[in-house]
Protein backbone atom coordinates (compact mmCIF):
# COMPACT_ATOMS: atom_id res chain seq x y z
CA UNK A 1 0.00 0.00 0.00
CA UNK A 2 1.25 3.45 -1.01
CA UNK A 3 2.06 6.20 1.70
CA UNK A 4 -0.28 8.67 -0.29
CA UNK A 5 -3.16 5.79 0.37
CA UNK A 6 -2.84 6.06 4.13
CA UNK A 7 -5.03 9.13 4.54
CA UNK A 8 -7.15 8.01 1.64
CA UNK A 9 -10.31 6.63 4.20
CA UNK A 10 -10.07 10.01 6.05
CA UNK A 11 -10.46 12.33 3.05
CA UNK A 12 -13.42 10.02 2.41
CA UNK A 13 -14.80 10.45 5.32
CA UNK A 14 -14.30 13.90 5.27
CA UNK A 15 -15.78 14.51 1.75
CA UNK A 16 -19.13 12.36 2.71
CA UNK A 17 -19.66 14.58 6.03
CA UNK A 18 -19.68 17.87 4.35
CA UNK A 19 -21.68 16.61 1.25
CA UNK A 20 -23.93 14.95 3.54
CA UNK A 21 -24.23 18.30 5.33
CA UNK A 22 -24.20 20.17 2.14
CA UNK A 23 -27.15 18.37 0.79
CA UNK A 24 -29.22 19.00 4.45
CA UNK A 25 -28.84 22.87 5.07
CA UNK A 26 -29.62 23.03 1.43
CA UNK A 27 -32.71 21.31 1.94
CA UNK A 28 -33.51 22.86 4.83
CA UNK A 29 -33.57 26.75 3.49
CA UNK A 30 -35.42 25.52 0.41
CA UNK A 31 -38.34 23.90 3.02
CA UNK A 32 -38.21 27.54 4.54
CA UNK A 33 -38.45 29.52 1.86
CA UNK A 34 -41.49 27.45 0.35
CA UNK A 35 -43.29 27.42 3.36
CA UNK A 36 -42.77 31.11 4.81
CA UNK A 37 -43.32 31.94 0.99
CA UNK A 38 -47.21 30.17 1.25
CA UNK A 39 -47.96 30.96 4.78
CA UNK A 40 -50.72 32.83 4.21
CA UNK A 41 -52.01 30.73 1.07
CA UNK A 42 -54.15 27.70 2.01
CA UNK A 43 -54.56 25.31 -0.72
CA UNK A 44 -57.86 24.96 -2.32
CA UNK A 45 -59.05 21.39 -1.21
CA UNK A 46 -58.41 22.47 2.24
CA UNK A 47 -59.87 26.14 2.25
CA UNK A 48 -63.03 25.23 4.01
CA UNK A 49 -61.30 23.27 6.58
CA UNK A 50 -58.14 24.87 7.57
CA UNK A 51 -58.11 28.61 9.00
CA UNK A 52 -55.85 30.95 8.21
CA UNK A 53 -54.90 31.12 11.92
CA UNK A 54 -53.90 27.63 11.53
CA UNK A 55 -51.84 27.90 8.18
CA UNK A 56 -50.15 30.57 10.01
CA UNK A 57 -48.77 28.47 13.04
CA UNK A 58 -48.52 25.54 10.62
CA UNK A 59 -45.60 27.18 8.75
CA UNK A 60 -43.84 29.00 11.83
CA UNK A 61 -44.06 25.70 13.31
CA UNK A 62 -42.24 24.19 10.03
CA UNK A 63 -39.60 26.96 9.85
CA UNK A 64 -38.78 26.73 13.23
CA UNK A 65 -38.14 22.89 13.58
CA UNK A 66 -36.12 23.53 10.00
CA UNK A 67 -33.93 26.40 11.61
CA UNK A 68 -33.28 24.10 14.21
CA UNK A 69 -32.34 21.37 12.15
CA UNK A 70 -29.65 23.53 10.07
CA UNK A 71 -27.97 24.29 13.38
CA UNK A 72 -28.39 20.06 14.58
CA UNK A 73 -26.63 19.73 11.46
CA UNK A 74 -23.42 21.93 11.61
CA UNK A 75 -23.26 20.61 15.11
CA UNK A 76 -23.32 16.91 14.18
CA UNK A 77 -20.97 17.44 11.77
CA UNK A 78 -18.20 18.69 13.90
CA UNK A 79 -19.09 16.26 16.53
CA UNK A 80 -18.60 13.66 13.49
CA UNK A 81 -15.44 14.55 12.45
CA UNK A 82 -13.90 15.95 15.88
CA UNK A 83 -14.51 12.30 17.37
CA UNK A 84 -12.94 10.63 14.19
CA UNK A 85 -10.61 12.16 11.85
CA UNK A 86 -9.42 14.47 14.65
CA UNK A 87 -8.47 12.10 16.92
CA UNK A 88 -11.38 11.88 19.40
CA UNK A 89 -11.87 8.72 19.78
CA UNK A 90 -8.35 7.73 19.40
CA UNK A 91 -7.58 9.84 23.01
CA UNK A 92 -10.67 8.34 24.28
CA UNK A 93 -9.01 4.95 23.75
CA UNK A 94 -5.95 5.70 25.18
CA UNK A 95 -7.64 7.12 28.09
CA UNK A 96 -9.82 4.28 28.94
CA UNK A 97 -6.94 2.06 27.90
CA UNK A 98 -4.72 3.51 31.02
CA UNK A 99 -7.34 2.04 33.30
CA UNK A 100 -5.43 -1.43 32.28
CA UNK A 101 -8.83 -3.44 32.20
CA UNK A 102 -8.90 -6.43 30.47
CA UNK A 103 -10.86 -7.27 26.69
CA UNK A 104 -13.81 -7.27 26.01
CA UNK A 105 -15.03 -5.23 29.52
CA UNK A 106 -12.46 -2.32 28.07
CA UNK A 107 -14.04 -2.15 24.78
CA UNK A 108 -17.47 -1.94 26.51
CA UNK A 109 -16.07 1.07 28.77
CA UNK A 110 -14.82 2.22 25.25
CA UNK A 111 -17.80 2.48 23.86
CA UNK A 112 -19.79 3.11 27.04
CA UNK A 113 -17.54 6.76 27.44
CA UNK A 114 -18.82 7.68 23.94
CA UNK A 115 -22.42 6.68 24.19
CA UNK A 116 -22.48 9.09 27.52
CA UNK A 117 -20.04 11.76 25.68
CA UNK A 118 -22.86 11.85 22.49
CA UNK A 119 -25.72 12.11 24.98
CA UNK A 120 -24.41 14.79 27.13
CA UNK A 121 -23.69 16.98 23.94
CA UNK A 122 -26.83 16.05 22.72
CA UNK A 123 -28.89 17.13 25.54
CA UNK A 124 -29.51 21.02 25.05
CA UNK A 125 -30.75 20.57 22.05
CA UNK A 126 -32.90 18.06 23.52
CA UNK A 127 -34.29 20.70 26.06
CA UNK A 128 -34.43 23.72 23.17
CA UNK A 129 -36.44 21.27 21.33
CA UNK A 130 -39.20 20.39 23.88
CA UNK A 131 -38.96 23.37 26.01
CA UNK A 132 -39.08 26.24 23.44
CA UNK A 133 -39.87 24.94 20.00
CA UNK A 134 -42.76 22.28 21.36
CA UNK A 135 -43.81 24.64 24.01
CA UNK A 136 -43.73 27.52 22.18
CA UNK A 137 -46.24 26.25 19.83
CA UNK A 138 -48.16 24.68 22.14
CA UNK A 139 -47.37 20.95 22.07
CA UNK A 140 -45.18 19.99 25.20
CA UNK A 141 -46.84 18.82 28.04
CA UNK A 142 -44.07 17.79 29.38
CA UNK A 143 -42.45 18.71 32.70
CA UNK A 144 -38.74 18.98 33.77
CA UNK A 145 -39.10 16.52 36.56
CA UNK A 146 -40.31 14.03 33.80
CA UNK A 147 -37.47 14.82 31.04
CA UNK A 148 -34.93 13.95 33.99
CA UNK A 149 -36.86 10.43 34.84
CA UNK A 150 -37.32 9.35 31.13
CA UNK A 151 -33.52 10.40 30.69
CA UNK A 152 -32.69 8.03 33.74
CA UNK A 153 -34.98 5.13 32.90
CA UNK A 154 -33.61 5.35 29.02
CA UNK A 155 -30.17 5.03 30.75
CA UNK A 156 -30.87 2.29 32.73
CA UNK A 157 -32.98 0.75 30.49
CA UNK A 158 -30.01 1.13 27.86
CA UNK A 159 -27.48 -0.60 30.39
CA UNK A 160 -29.32 -3.50 30.95
CA UNK A 161 -30.42 -4.20 27.44
CA UNK A 162 -27.51 -2.87 25.61
CA UNK A 163 -24.62 -3.70 27.46
CA UNK A 164 -24.97 -7.71 27.61
CA UNK A 165 -25.66 -7.39 24.11
CA UNK A 166 -22.58 -5.37 23.45
CA UNK A 167 -20.59 -7.65 25.38
CA UNK A 168 -21.73 -10.64 23.73
CA UNK A 169 -21.19 -8.94 20.21
CA UNK A 170 -17.38 -7.79 21.32
CA UNK A 171 -16.79 -11.43 22.87
CA UNK A 172 -17.81 -12.64 19.38
CA UNK A 173 -15.46 -10.37 17.47
CA UNK A 174 -13.10 -11.36 19.55
CA UNK A 175 -13.32 -15.10 19.22
CA UNK A 176 -14.66 -16.91 16.08
CA UNK A 177 -12.47 -15.85 13.36
CA UNK A 178 -13.12 -13.36 9.95
CA UNK A 179 -16.89 -15.23 10.44
CA UNK A 180 -17.45 -12.61 13.57
CA UNK A 181 -19.16 -10.53 11.40
CA UNK A 182 -22.36 -13.52 10.65
CA UNK A 183 -22.44 -14.71 13.64
CA UNK A 184 -22.74 -10.75 15.01
CA UNK A 185 -25.24 -10.38 12.39
CA UNK A 186 -27.74 -13.50 14.15
CA UNK A 187 -27.37 -11.97 17.49
CA UNK A 188 -28.65 -8.92 16.70
CA UNK A 189 -31.21 -9.86 14.66
CA UNK A 190 -32.22 -12.42 17.53
CA UNK A 191 -32.13 -9.09 20.24
CA UNK A 192 -34.28 -7.47 18.01
CA UNK A 193 -37.18 -9.55 17.28
CA UNK A 194 -37.27 -10.85 21.36
CA UNK A 195 -36.95 -6.83 22.04
CA UNK A 196 -39.83 -6.49 19.50
CA UNK A 197 -42.05 -9.42 20.98
CA UNK A 198 -41.35 -8.01 24.35
CA UNK A 199 -41.95 -4.07 24.32
CA UNK A 200 -45.32 -3.85 24.01
CA UNK A 201 -45.67 -5.93 27.13
CA UNK A 202 -42.65 -5.10 28.86
CA UNK A 203 -40.72 -1.90 28.26
CA UNK A 204 -43.39 0.30 27.08
CA UNK A 205 -44.80 0.58 30.25
CA UNK A 206 -42.02 1.65 31.92
CA UNK A 207 -43.08 5.07 30.06
CA UNK A 208 -46.07 5.34 29.59
CA UNK A 209 -49.72 3.97 30.73
CA UNK A 210 -51.72 1.62 28.69
CA UNK A 211 -55.33 1.13 29.03
CA UNK A 212 -57.96 -0.95 27.56
CA UNK A 213 -60.56 1.05 24.94
CA UNK A 214 -63.14 2.14 27.68
CA UNK A 215 -65.72 3.50 24.65
CA UNK A 216 -68.01 0.59 24.03
CA UNK A 217 -69.36 1.84 20.52
CA UNK A 218 -65.91 2.78 19.12
CA UNK A 219 -65.04 -0.91 20.63
CA UNK A 220 -67.28 -2.83 18.98
CA UNK A 221 -66.79 -0.63 15.44
CA UNK A 222 -63.08 -1.79 16.03
CA UNK A 223 -64.30 -5.28 16.36
CA UNK A 224 -66.38 -5.20 13.23
CA UNK A 225 -63.55 -3.51 11.29
CA UNK A 226 -61.19 -6.27 12.56
CA UNK A 227 -63.54 -8.96 11.15
CA UNK A 228 -63.97 -7.55 8.17
CA UNK A 229 -59.87 -7.46 7.70
CA UNK A 230 -59.80 -10.78 8.74
CA UNK A 231 -57.22 -9.49 11.48
CA UNK A 232 -57.11 -11.35 15.06
CA UNK A 233 -55.38 -8.30 17.93
CA UNK A 234 -54.26 -11.17 19.76
CA UNK A 235 -52.91 -8.33 22.40
CA UNK A 236 -55.78 -5.97 22.29
CA UNK A 237 -56.70 -2.69 21.80
CA UNK A 238 -55.11 -0.26 24.17
CA UNK A 239 -55.24 3.24 24.78
CA UNK A 240 -51.75 5.26 25.49
CA UNK A 241 -51.68 8.65 27.86
CA UNK A 242 -49.64 10.26 25.12
CA UNK A 243 -51.04 13.12 26.71
CA UNK A 244 -48.26 13.23 29.53
CA UNK A 245 -45.59 14.52 26.89
CA UNK A 246 -46.90 15.83 23.91
CA UNK A 247 -50.23 17.10 22.30
CA UNK A 248 -49.24 15.69 19.18
CA UNK A 249 -52.01 12.22 18.39
CA UNK A 250 -50.99 9.03 16.45
CA UNK A 251 -51.51 5.27 16.38
CA UNK A 252 -49.67 2.11 15.89
CA UNK A 253 -48.93 -1.06 15.77
CA UNK A 254 -46.39 -3.14 17.97
CA UNK A 255 -45.19 -6.38 19.01
CA UNK A 256 -45.43 -10.08 18.02
CA UNK A 257 -47.35 -12.77 18.66
CA UNK A 258 -49.62 -12.55 21.39
CA UNK A 259 -47.45 -9.56 22.48
CA UNK A 260 -49.22 -7.91 19.71
CA UNK A 261 -51.39 -4.49 20.42
CA UNK A 262 -52.94 -2.05 18.38
CA UNK A 263 -52.08 1.26 20.52
CA UNK A 264 -54.30 4.75 19.90
CA UNK A 265 -52.71 7.71 21.92
CA UNK A 266 -55.68 9.89 24.18
CA UNK A 267 -54.65 13.14 21.97
CA UNK A 268 -55.59 11.58 18.84
CA UNK A 269 -58.52 9.79 20.56
CA UNK A 270 -59.53 13.54 21.85
CA UNK A 271 -59.26 14.62 18.51
CA UNK A 272 -61.48 12.74 16.01
CA UNK A 273 -64.58 11.07 16.15
CA UNK A 274 -65.42 7.40 16.39
CA UNK A 275 -65.94 6.48 12.72
CA UNK A 276 -62.52 9.04 11.80
CA UNK A 277 -60.74 6.34 14.26
CA UNK A 278 -62.26 3.51 12.20
CA UNK A 279 -60.84 4.80 9.45
CA UNK A 280 -57.47 5.61 10.49
CA UNK A 281 -57.52 1.95 12.14
CA UNK A 282 -57.93 0.17 8.31
CA UNK A 283 -54.71 2.70 7.08
CA UNK A 284 -52.80 0.91 10.47
CA UNK A 285 -54.50 -2.69 9.21
CA UNK A 286 -53.72 -2.46 5.61
CA UNK A 287 -49.78 -2.14 6.85
CA UNK A 288 -50.18 -5.30 8.40
CA UNK A 289 -52.35 -7.20 5.86
CA UNK A 290 -49.80 -6.00 2.87
CA UNK A 291 -47.03 -6.96 4.93
CA UNK A 292 -45.29 -3.70 4.72
CA UNK A 293 -43.90 -4.60 8.62
CA UNK A 294 -42.46 -7.51 7.71
CA UNK A 295 -40.95 -6.34 4.06
CA UNK A 296 -39.45 -3.01 6.27
CA UNK A 297 -37.76 -5.78 8.69
CA UNK A 298 -36.71 -7.77 6.29
CA UNK A 299 -34.93 -5.26 4.60
CA UNK A 300 -33.57 -4.04 7.99
CA UNK A 301 -32.42 -7.62 8.45
CA UNK A 302 -30.67 -7.54 4.83
CA UNK A 303 -29.27 -3.97 4.87
CA UNK A 304 -27.32 -5.05 8.76
CA UNK A 305 -26.21 -8.26 6.64
CA UNK A 306 -24.27 -6.24 3.78
CA UNK A 307 -22.96 -3.63 6.45
CA UNK A 308 -21.91 -5.81 8.71
CA UNK A 309 -19.81 -7.94 5.89
CA UNK A 310 -18.72 -4.89 4.36
CA UNK A 311 -17.62 -3.81 7.84
CA UNK A 312 -15.31 -7.15 8.24
CA UNK A 313 -13.88 -6.39 5.03
CA UNK A 314 -12.66 -2.88 6.00
CA UNK A 315 -11.71 -4.03 9.45
CA UNK A 316 -9.05 -5.76 8.03
CA UNK A 317 -7.29 -2.91 6.48
CA UNK A 318 -5.02 -1.07 8.43
CA UNK A 319 -4.91 2.23 6.67
CA UNK A 320 -8.97 2.42 7.79
CA UNK A 321 -7.54 2.62 11.46
CA UNK A 322 -4.57 4.80 10.61
CA UNK A 323 -6.68 7.49 8.77
CA UNK A 324 -8.51 8.12 11.87
CA UNK A 325 -5.59 8.07 14.34
CA UNK A 326 -6.40 4.56 15.65
CA UNK A 327 -3.10 3.37 16.33
CA UNK A 328 -4.38 0.22 18.47
CA UNK A 329 -7.59 -0.86 16.58
CA UNK A 330 -9.85 -3.29 18.63
CA UNK A 331 -13.12 -4.64 18.08
CA UNK A 332 -14.98 -1.71 19.97
CA UNK A 333 -13.19 1.11 17.82
CA UNK A 334 -14.15 -0.84 14.71
CA UNK A 335 -18.18 -0.32 15.95
CA UNK A 336 -17.73 2.71 17.16
CA UNK A 337 -16.35 3.64 13.80
CA UNK A 338 -18.78 2.15 11.91
CA UNK A 339 -21.32 3.97 14.14
CA UNK A 340 -20.34 6.77 12.80
CA UNK A 341 -19.46 6.45 9.43
CA UNK A 342 -22.89 4.23 8.21
CA UNK A 343 -25.26 7.18 9.09
CA UNK A 344 -23.13 8.94 6.51
CA UNK A 345 -23.48 6.63 3.95
CA UNK A 346 -26.92 5.82 4.10
CA UNK A 347 -27.76 9.21 4.41
CA UNK A 348 -27.65 9.55 0.58
CA UNK A 349 -30.03 6.65 0.27
CA UNK A 350 -32.62 8.41 2.30
CA UNK A 351 -34.70 9.61 -0.84
CA UNK A 352 -34.88 5.54 -1.70
CA UNK A 353 -36.50 4.87 1.26
CA UNK A 354 -38.87 7.89 1.31
CA UNK A 355 -40.61 7.31 -2.01
CA UNK A 356 -40.70 3.29 -0.85
CA UNK A 357 -42.38 4.71 2.85
CA UNK A 358 -44.83 6.74 0.04
CA UNK A 359 -45.97 3.99 -2.40
CA UNK A 360 -46.77 1.73 1.02
CA UNK A 361 -48.92 4.41 2.51
CA UNK A 362 -50.92 4.86 -0.94
CA UNK A 363 -51.19 1.14 -0.67
CA UNK A 364 -52.93 1.04 2.98
CA UNK A 365 -54.87 4.28 2.04
CA UNK A 366 -56.41 1.78 -0.90
CA UNK A 367 -56.69 -0.80 2.15
CA UNK A 368 -58.79 1.12 4.41
CA UNK A 369 -60.72 2.83 0.87
CA UNK A 370 -62.26 -0.45 0.50
CA UNK A 371 -62.95 -1.22 4.31
CA UNK A 372 -64.50 1.80 5.67
CA UNK A 373 -65.63 5.06 4.39
CA UNK A 374 -62.56 6.86 2.74
CA UNK A 375 -64.54 10.26 3.74
CA UNK A 376 -63.91 9.68 7.44
CA UNK A 377 -60.02 8.87 6.90
CA UNK A 378 -60.04 12.29 4.94
CA UNK A 379 -62.00 13.94 7.59
CA UNK A 380 -58.90 12.74 10.44
CA UNK A 381 -56.30 13.76 8.07
CA UNK A 382 -57.42 17.21 8.10
CA UNK A 383 -58.16 17.14 11.48
CA UNK A 384 -54.54 15.75 12.17
CA UNK A 385 -53.02 18.05 9.55
CA UNK A 386 -54.37 20.97 11.64
CA UNK A 387 -53.91 19.87 15.12
CA UNK A 388 -50.25 18.73 14.39
CA UNK A 389 -49.79 22.01 12.88
CA UNK A 390 -48.21 20.11 9.61
CA UNK A 391 -47.32 22.17 6.47
CA UNK A 392 -49.48 21.82 3.88
CA UNK A 393 -47.13 23.52 1.42
CA UNK A 394 -43.97 21.47 1.88
CA UNK A 395 -40.65 22.11 -0.63
CA UNK A 396 -41.32 19.30 -3.14
CA UNK A 397 -37.73 18.55 -3.35
CA UNK A 398 -37.49 18.44 0.33
CA UNK A 399 -40.39 16.58 0.68
CA UNK A 400 -39.76 13.76 -1.95
CA UNK A 401 -36.14 13.33 -0.02
CA UNK A 402 -37.43 12.89 3.20
CA UNK A 403 -41.04 12.60 3.67
CA UNK A 404 -42.37 8.99 4.45
CA UNK A 405 -46.14 10.02 3.86
CA UNK A 406 -47.23 12.31 0.92
CA UNK A 407 -47.68 15.32 0.92
CA UNK A 408 -50.85 16.47 2.77
CA UNK A 409 -52.41 17.71 -0.91
CA UNK A 410 -51.51 14.90 -2.46
CA UNK A 411 -52.59 12.47 -0.39
CA UNK A 412 -56.22 13.59 0.19
CA UNK A 413 -56.71 13.88 -3.76
CA UNK A 414 -55.89 10.67 -3.96
CA UNK A 415 -58.19 9.53 -0.92
CA UNK A 416 -60.93 11.71 -2.86
CA UNK A 417 -60.62 9.25 -6.00
CA UNK A 418 -60.35 6.39 -4.65
CA UNK A 419 -63.78 7.40 -2.11
CA UNK A 420 -65.44 7.52 -5.47
CA UNK A 421 -64.67 4.13 -6.68
CA UNK A 422 -64.78 2.54 -3.39
CA UNK A 423 -67.19 -0.72 -2.87
CA UNK A 424 -66.24 -0.62 1.10
CA UNK A 425 -70.31 -0.03 1.80
CA UNK A 426 -71.10 -3.49 -0.21
CA UNK A 427 -68.30 -5.72 0.87
CA UNK A 428 -68.56 -4.48 5.21
CA UNK A 429 -70.40 -6.07 7.45
CA UNK A 430 -73.18 -4.05 9.51
CA UNK A 431 -71.25 -1.68 11.68
CA UNK A 432 -72.66 -0.91 15.01
CA UNK A 433 -73.76 2.71 15.41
Amino acid sequence: MSPTALPAWGEAFIAAVAAQSAVRLWLASRQIATVRANRDRIPERFSNAIAPDDQRRAADYTVARAKFSRTRTLFDAAVSLTLTVGGGLAAIQAAVGALGWREPWQGMLLVLCVFLLLQVLSLPFALWRIFRIEARFGFNRMTPGLFALDLIRQLVLGAALGGPLLLATLALMMSVGRSWWLWVWLLWQAATLALTWAAPRFIAPLFNRFSPLADANLEKRIAALLARCGYAAQGGVYVMDGSRRSAHGNAYFTGLGRNKRIVFFDTLIAQVDAEEIEAVLAHELGHFKLRHVLQRLILSMGVSFVGLALLAAVAREPTFYAAFGIAAPSPAITLLLFAFIVPVVSFFATPIGAWWSRRQEYAADAFAASHADPRKLIGALVKLYRDNASTLTPDPLHSAFYDSHPSATQRIARLESLGRTSDWRRSASPTPR
